[in-house]
């Protein structure tokens, strides 16, 4: 890597957006940070705009606009704002790679929006491929454009397959850690409380991503987005528990031989893998140390108690926007979980009826995702609502 890397994160002030900026810092002769963007927390957009210095940020909350413009009327820096805003700061001829850290459903537009301008994708928005995987794979390949993912376990899986692509994959195993509950019955994680859910033993996360890691939800969503990221069936992709979180994901091939990729529980690794793939930099992270972990276990995931990942399978084996329905009421349940509208448990059994009562339309189109998207929250509130 020889020139600068136009960079532009769409959710700078989440989790991994706030990680990115830590790596691209780390590298300013390699990376040029071009946008940041946020959805409604202008003062951090502000903190990280004055501090790093990006082209552009957009603000998606219209009324913050004023706000941040006046901010930053100094530092010569272009203020946007409004959710169409996120879907033109792409095209910019100065951005080369897109690096996708919203949160949810929000992340499919603008990254089809990347892909039509031909940039380059880092994924860390497993939403957009659970929603519409077909579609944005298609577009991918039809524009020539590198989806590079940033979760741990797919940037696991494509690690492995480095010098392998050529080789036919078996079977895949994502790792998940089991989240705070693991091993717990159904009666115990009835009085689940919104603090328990929200501490998860290994990794540090937005509010969102840890609820589903605790009702393993998330680890529903990523077995779609593998499906999606390595053209993969579903019965080619099993779920394993793994408490310490050392091993991330493992490949299967059809020789039987399996590869892993190991490492301590770190997710600047993976996001800067995806930036500066093919090549690997030096850090200065944490090392893995044999002895800290004497022994690495594994079990069987529980997809009887925590449903959420069994309703994963059902809607990739039920195709079309059967997953994007299920994203749409996973979307609205935990949101209402941490508004203490609902039980924990209530998160599964809503996500049932959303998925069963929604239309499945098989070969759809963008407007179809959309509607689809629109109507299963609609139905999931009206759920809420009864209970």
């Amino acid at each position: 890597m020889t020139t600068q890397k136009g960079i532009a994160i769409l959710g700078s002030t989440g989790s991994i957006g706030t990680q990115s900026l830590e790596v691209i810092a780390a590298y300013p002769e390699f990376f040029d940070l071009r946008v940041l963007t946020a959805h409604s927390n202008a003062d951090l957009l502000i903190e990280q705009a004055k501090k790093y210095k990006p082209q552009a940020v957009v603000i998606v909350d219209e009324s913050k606009y004023e706000y941040v413009k006046k901010a930053l009327w100094d530092d010569d820096i272009v203020v946007y704002a409004g959710e169409n805003s996120l879907s033109e700061v792409v095209t910019f001829n100065e951005v080369d790679t897109v690096l996708t850290a919203l949160v949810g459903y929000a992340g499919l537009k603008p990254t089809l929006a990347a892909i039509a301008a031909k940039k380059t994708i880092a994924l860390a928005n497993k939403e957009t491929l659970v929603v519409a995987g077909e579609l944005v794979t298609r577009e991918a390949k039809a524009n020539g454009v590198n989806i590079y993912p940033v979760d741990s376990e797919h940037s696991a899986i494509f690690q492995c397959l480095v010098g392998e692509f050529h080789n036919n994959i078996e079977k895949i195993y994502l790792t998940a850690s089991g989240g705070p509950f693991r091993g717990w019955s159904k009666e115990r994680l009835s009085a689940v409380t919104k603090a328990q859910a929200l501490k998860h033993p290994n990794w540090e996360m937005g509010a969102k991503i840890t609820i589903d890691s605790a009702s393993l939800m998330n680890k529903g969503l990523e077995v779609i987005e593998a499906k999606w990221l390595f053209n993969l069936r579903p019965e080619q992709i099993d779920i394993i528990v793994h408490p310490q979180s050392i091993v991330h994901s493992l490949v299967q091939f059809e020789d039987g031989s399996m590869k892993a990729q190991m490492g301590l529980p770190d997710m600047k690794l993976p996001i800067q893998f995806a930036l500066t793939y093919p090549d690997r930099f030096p850090t200065d992270f944490p090392r893995f140390n044999f002895m800290d972990y004497p022994q690495l276990t594994f079990e069987q995931a529980d997809r009887d108690t925590f449903k959420n990942l069994n309703l994963a399978y059902v809607a990739m084996s039920l195709e079309g926007t059967a997953a994007c329905a299920l994203n749409a009421s996973n979307e609205v349940v935990v949101d209402a979980f941490l508004n203490d509208k609902i039980g924990f448990l209530d998160i599964a059994e809503i996500n049932e009826f959303v998925l069963h009562e929604s239309k499945n339309i098989l070969k759809p189109t963008y407007e179809d995702f959309v509607e689809v998207d629109k109507l299963a929250r609609e139905l999931a509130n009206l759920k809420i609502e009864l209970l």
